[in-house]
């Protein structure tokens, strides 16, 4: 259960209730808390990680250009 996420409760609040409203506006479906939780959990279990990595290596070529800018300041 979000192992790899620590997410407060009222985001946690937040999020499943933006699955359940997304079901229901998409498909039609209404889903109970426990329902949105879980697919919650399955989506910061499983693809969170994928997310995280591509904010961190974007980070990272955005703080090397900005260190790249910097040197060209003293040339």
């Amino acid at each position: 259960m979000l192992k790899n996420f620590q997410i407060e409760d009222h985001i946690k609040n937040l999020m499943t209730d933006e699955i359940k409203r997304y079901f229901l506006e998409e498909r039609g479906e209404e889903l109970g808390d426990l329902a949105a939780l879980l697919i919650l959990e399955f989506f910061a279990d499983k693809l969170g990680p994928h997310f995280y990595n591509n904010g961190i290596q974007d980070a990272h070529e955005f703080m090397s250009q900005r260190v790249e800018d910097i040197f060209e300041l003293n040339k």
